[in-house]
């Protein structure tokens, strides 16, 4: 098996090459392939990944190519995990909005869609240079935001699948919590990328999630960002990108008076480059775990398993199209949910609708990704207008009016037509 990384020189390619090691015997891979156009970086990431295989005896060979078109030439499977313009965006992306009052976030609301005008035309060219080369692979995009990605590739005609570690996340805290092997915890997981809720939760068949949302909300609260007194009138477990949502107010203060999430991640990128840099290194350091995507090994190494039929366990969440999943959303948006998946793709398993409360949500910031997929593959300031005004969290004409002049003036680098 050929398993090309694109966005290789990503601080996250030696938490994936430690997921490759430990569970080498579900995912045999022979070809490991680190593409980034940032040769500098990639040959740190690399001589780490490199040190790491080689400590650990396997015997996948590892290449290093800035070339997309050796990367992902006769690939089995093609990781899509870059970031259009680097920490120095996000960090615009994260902080003009605070003027207007709004949230500043890598993905939700106006740093979302800034990502998502830089992202998807990247993301699109390359599976297209995919679809010319390597015409069976499957195509996992980690690349947010996830959603409207997905989206794009599955209109495209691509053979995609979307990926997001934060189920997992749930999955074995709640198993810490409750003092069980992660594989006895079964969720349903429904909504949107960065947008959901665990329905149901079971160890072995028998439901745990009112005893998670009473008994243990102390010690399943915080994993949300929201407090244990709402999350149990909620009755679920919301994501960790609702209380973006259910506390935009706070959250704004907060950020207002505090350095942004991209100025952190920043430094710990830099001090992370310099520590795999350091040849006695040869296995992830606990830095890693800072910089965010926990239990991102193992997400992409199951799933992948699962697309290439060497996995029993066959469920996972993933984002897919809706196709009724959920019942008032259009057959084609793309929603993240429970599924099953094998070598032909992945199928939603029956899941619980959600309430009116959470599904009022969802078909809102659904229709929002709509319009959001639609500026960024056409672009023009009246479709980033839209996109913006039907955004929940925005949602006034003179805000949405002075963030798009704000977002296409920081990003007209990386918009053609601007």
């Amino acid at each position: 098996m050929k398993l090309a990384v694109v966005g290789g020189g990503s601080t996250y390619s030696p938490e994936l090459v430690d997921g490759l090691i430990r569970m080498r015997d579900l995912l045999p891979v022979e070809t490991l392939v680190l593409q980034d156009p940032a040769r500098e970086r990639l040959e740190v990431v690399g001589g780490l990944a490199r040190r790491m295989l080689s400590t650990a005896g396997h015997p996948t060979e590892l290449v290093l190519t800035e070339r997309l078109e050796e990367a992902v030439e006769d690939a089995d499977a093609v990781l899509i995990q870059l970031r259009v313009g680097g920490q120095a965006a996000r960090a615009t992306d994260e902080r003009l909005p605070l003027a207007c009052g709004c949230l500043g976030q890598e993905t939700t609301g106006f740093g979302g869609l800034a990502k998502a005008m830089r992202t998807v035309p990247v993301v699109l060219e390359i599976a297209d240079r995919v679809a010319a080369l390597a015409p069976d692979a499957w195509i996992v995009d980690f690349t947010n935001p996830v959603g409207i990605v997905t989206r794009g590739l599955l209109d495209a005609g691509h053979r995609a699948v979307g990926l997001c570690s934060a189920a997992m996340v749930f999955q074995r805290h709640f198993a810490k919590v409750l003092g069980a092997d992660p594989a006895e915890i079964e969720l349903d997981h429904v909504g949107l990328n960065h947008l959901t809720w665990e329905l149901g939760v079971r160890r072995d068949g028998n439901d745990v999630l009112g005893a998670l949302t009473d008994e243990y909300v102390d010690r399943v609260a915080p994993a949300s960002g929201l407090p244990p007194a709402l999350v149990r009138r909620l009755g679920t477990v919301p994501s960790y990108y609702l209380h973006y949502y259910y506390e935009h107010d706070k959250v704004v203060e907060h950020e207002l008076t505090n350095p942004s999430r991209a100025e952190e991640v920043a430094e710990i990128e830099q001090e992370l480059l310099r520590q795999y840099a350091d040849e006695s290194l040869t296995t992830k350091p606990e830095l890693l775990s800072r910089r965010g995507g926990a239990f991102y090994s193992e997400a992409a190494v199951e799933l992948l398993a699962s697309l290439f039929g060497s996995s029993a366990n066959n469920r996972h969440v993933v984002n897919l199209r809706n196709r009724g999943t959920l019942s008032f959303l259009a057959d084609e948006a793309v929603v993240e949910v429970s599924a099953t998946v094998t070598p032909e793709g992945a199928t939603a398993v029956s899941l619980p609708q959600l309430g009116a409360l959470e599904a009022g949500l969802v078909a809102h910031v659904s229709a929002y990704e709509e319009l959001a997929l639609d500026a960024a593959l056409r672009g023009g300031k009246e479709r980033v207008f839209r996109a913006l005004l039907a955004h929940p969290l925005i949602g006034q004409a003179d805000q949405a009016e002075t963030l798009a002049d704000l977002l296409i003036d920081a990003n007209r680098a990386y918009l053609p037509w601007a």
